[in-house]
């Protein structure tokens, strides 16, 4: 009898799924970069005026990196260093793993498949997919960029948004009403890796 009630007692543990993986130290640093080109935006412009001179009319030819074509060449690049030399600096974006676990799980779902949208195989968008790991309030956003393996880079690129005519990378950088956010990475099928960041006013995983 002794036997099956600690049988019966140890069920609800088995019947537990595995906690998430956490976020590693990459996706931590894409949020951390971001914050500090938020808070910071003027001292960021001095990494972007450091590139300029690897351009090769719209070949931006980094050191130790593959040659990336641009759409817009140089010139958009010099359109991100005067915002950031005008803009209001915001506020510093909160680490949020529930976040992280979101964009994560997206990646992983657009990374075999070749995607880069913010559609997922079942048709869910970013709201829905926030629903059904917890609850988010005020204003939601997404980023995802690609090919990009260090985080600074990867910032850089959302930034510069190269080819983007609303910028709408950049404004999801800059929103004031956005808070807290999470990155997540994952293999691509065409573009080496793809980092999604979720962005909220505020996240809660669970209900």
């Amino acid at each position: 009898m002794r036997l099956n009630l600690l049988f019966l007692a140890a069920l609800p543990l088995l019947a537990q799924a595995p906690a998430p993986p956490k976020a590693t130290a990459f996706e931590r640093a894409v949020v951390q970069e971001m914050s500090d080109l938020r808070v910071r935006p003027k001292a960021y412009a001095r990494h972007l005026r450091e590139l300029r001179g690897w351009f090769e009319g719209k070949l931006w030819v980094r050191p130790d990196r593959v040659p990336l074509r641009t759409e817009e060449g140089v010139a958009a690049l010099d359109e991100a260093i005067a915002f950031l030399e005008s803009v209001t600096p915001v506020g510093p974006l909160r680490f949020n793993e529930g976040l992280a676990q979101a964009a994560r799980l997206h990646a992983q779902d657009i990374g075999p498949r070749g995607a880069i949208g913010h559609v997922g195989a079942d048709g869910s968008r970013l709201s829905a997919r926030l629903n059904r790991l917890g609850t988010w309030q005020g204003t939601v956003a997404e980023n995802i960029g690609t090919l990009e393996e260090d985080p600074r880079q990867v910032v850089i690129q959302l930034l510069v948004d190269d080819g983007v005519p609303d910028r709408g990378h950049r404004h999801n950088l800059f929103n004031p009403d956005l808070h807290q956010a999470g990155a997540g990475s994952a293999p691509h099928r065409d573009y080496r890796v793809v980092t999604v960041i979720d962005y909220a006013d505020g996240f809660v995983v669970g209900r």
